[in-house]
């Protein structure tokens, strides 16, 4: 169901900007020296205000990302200005001796979307769309055809 209130969904899903990043790490010893430089990064993130959620991924063999979401843009980019955030990237970056490759991208929300069930603030309801949101020049999506 299109919406455009999503205040009972999940806070990922209240977020108005994402970031995604991975860095690919030189070897399996830097990742033990990253680690508690990393747990204070997440602590100032999860203490900063606009925070809402985060996650990690591992892509094999030395690759570690986040996808993090924030209230707003400004807010994540405040984060991105904390002390602890800095030295880890001035770590990250110096050279290749710590990583070798890594990228950062930064995404904004639409304010619409698309919500269900217990998550859906307009009522509890499951229910399908009736047509297609539009894409291109089209002025009205096809039918959903079930």
């Amino acid at each position: 169901m299109r919406t455009s209130d999503f205040s009972r969904a999940p806070a990922q899903a209240r977020a108005g900007a994402m970031f995604i990043g991975a860095t690919r790490y030189s070897n399996p010893l830097v990742l033990l020296r990253l680690a508690p430089a990393w747990f204070r990064v997440v602590r100032d993130m999860r203490r900063m205000s606009g925070y809402c959620w985060h996650t990690v991924y591992w892509q094999f063999p030395l690759t570690l990302g986040t996808i993090a979401f924030f209230t707003d843009r400004d807010a994540m980019l405040r984060f991105a200005r904390t002390r602890e955030h800095r030295r880890l990237m001035v770590w990250l970056t110096d050279g290749t001796r710590n990583a070798t490759a890594g990228f950062i991208r930064l995404y904004t929300a639409a304010p619409d979307g698309y919500s269900n069930g217990t998550w859906r603030a307009e009522g509890p309801e499951m229910g399908h769309i009736a047509t297609f949101t539009p894409i291109g020049a089209e002025r009205t999506g096809p039918e959903v055809v079930r």
